[in-house]
């Protein structure tokens, strides 16, 4: 489940949040965030893939001055993977315990998740510390909110990868988005 909310949410809102904001194409925007995605991927570290992050920003045209203010901030705080994967293991965990979780909760899960993950640590598996505190909005134990932690190193392996790809990506997004969205309010013609 975390996977499709994963690509829905790489997919669907980056291609809106590119076009709309930024004024440029969704397919140029993936093609010059790969290297970064791919990077991202293969170190499952955020922080670590800020230079070419960086590198990809400044390719598609972004000045040094936007990418160096607001990529270091998206590599702490813009945590959108982990604030999906903890939403995902909560409602997993509720199910699974028979806990009936009504529109209104989950989307406060979802909140919830989104504001405490920004204060994810950039590290592989930080996000996955912050599951009980959602799994207590369902009354679950920490008993066994540590279990579905525990769970969660298991297979971290590969979700870990992709969330840091995401949380990255996102970054990237809202660096060339607020550049392009200058650039059009100027009455300047986006290159890239």
């Amino acid at each position: 489940a975390a996977y499709v909310c994963y690509i829905i949410h790489a997919v669907v809102v980056y291609s809106f949040a590119v076009k709309t904001m930024g004024g440029m194409s969704p397919l140029k925007f993936f093609k010059g965030m790969l290297p970064a995605i791919m990077f991202a991927f293969s170190s499952s570290s955020s922080v670590g893939t800020l230079p070419i992050n960086m590198e990809c920003v400044e390719n598609m045209g972004a000045s040094k001055e936007v990418s160096s203010f607001v990529l270091p901030l998206g590599a702490t705080i813009n945590m959108a993977g982990a604030a999906i994967t903890i939403s995902v293991m909560a409602l997993s965990t509720a199910h699974t315990l028979d806990i009936h979780v009504d529109f209104l909760t989950s989307i406060i899960l979802c909140v919830l998740a989104a504001l405490s993950a920004a204060g994810a640590s950039g590290v592989a598996g930080g996000s996955l510390l912050l599951i009980p505190m959602a799994c207590s909005l369902f009354g679950i134990s920490d008993d066994v909110s540590m279990q579905v932690v525990a769970v969660g190193f298991i297979i971290g392996v590969i979700q870990d990868s992709v969330e840091t790809a995401l949380n990255s990506s996102s970054d990237l997004l809202l660096s060339a988005s607020a550049e392009f969205r200058q650039w059009r309010l100027e009455g300047k013609e986006i290159k890239y």
